[in-house]
């Protein structure tokens, strides 16, 4: 299950299958255990009737937390852009040759952090956390030596702003690593198979009777294929732009 939800379009496929399938059980026994009850017919559309209800409010709790997770990468992108940022400007306070290895550093670094934005590639982002982590060190070194030659308040301030630049990166990395959690998948999916073999079996017509069997499965699916592509920060069509960054990057000469 993890895997089909980090492909939105595989979960699309994978869930309107299986729903098409168990609508199409439960239409066809229907039709070969045909029900003349029509107290336990009504029933029947009572629990299909609960059934759906209870699918409708999960797939609106797991959009709002697909949709909020959205949200909070643009955060921490936005976030990230305006620490850097922040420590470009800060690199003045630094003595000359200390501020222009900080600036180059930090110009690397932005290059970098739109990378692990736009990469889908797993293996080449493992370079780039690798690199990632390599100029964090660079840049924390270069700032902590200069601090510690010149220890004054103004020096602290350049060390509070790779800090919080540092810290930006961490929080983005936790955001990306925050997804719907897989119960919540599992729940979803036993809920809809049930609630689409409970539509199937109150269909009298199955599927000579326009394809309304397809209707239910259909929408469900369309569901899962828009909280599913919400919620992949890499594999989706929806995803985070470093835009932020980028005009950064302009501004920054890279």
């Amino acid at each position: 299950m993890e895997n089909l939800t980090h492909n939105p379009l595989l979960l699309f496929v994978v869930a309107f299958v299986a729903l098409t399938v168990v609508a199409a059980a439960g239409s066809w026994w229907r039709r070969r255990y045909p029900d003349k009850d029509d107290e336990h017919s009504e029933h029947l559309g009572v629990i299909l009737a609960a059934t759906l209800t209870l699918l409708g409010l999960i797939i609106g709790f797991s959009f709002s937390m697909a949709t909020s997770r959205y949200d909070q990468r643009k955060n921490f992108e936005e976030a990230e852009a305006n620490a850097i940022g922040t420590e470009f400007l800060r690199a003045d306070l630094l003595p000359s040759a200390d501020a222009a290895n900080v600036r180059k550093l930090l110009a690397e670094y932005t290059g970098l952090r739109i990378q692990f934005y736009l990469n889908k590639d797993d293996d080449q982002r493992k370079r780039i956390d690798e690199r990632t982590a390599k100029l964090q060190a660079d840049l924390w070194s270069a700032v902590r030596t200069s601090s510690a030659a010149q220890p004054t308040p103004v020096g602290a301030l350049s060390l509070a702003g790779m800090n919080d630049v540092i810290n930006s990166q961490g929080y983005t990395q936790a955001a990306y690593w925050n997804r719907i959690p897989i119960a919540a998948w599992y729940l979803m999916a036993i809920i809809a198979l049930c609630s689409n073999a409970l539509m199937g079996y109150r269909s009298r017509s199955g599927m000579a009777g326009g394809g309304l069997v397809f209707v239910l499965p259909l929408i469900v699916s369309f569901a899962f294929l828009l909280i599913a592509d919400i919620d992949a920060p890499r594999h989706g069509l929806i995803e985070v732009r470093p835009q932020n960054l980028e005009s950064l990057a302009r501004s920054l000469g890279g």
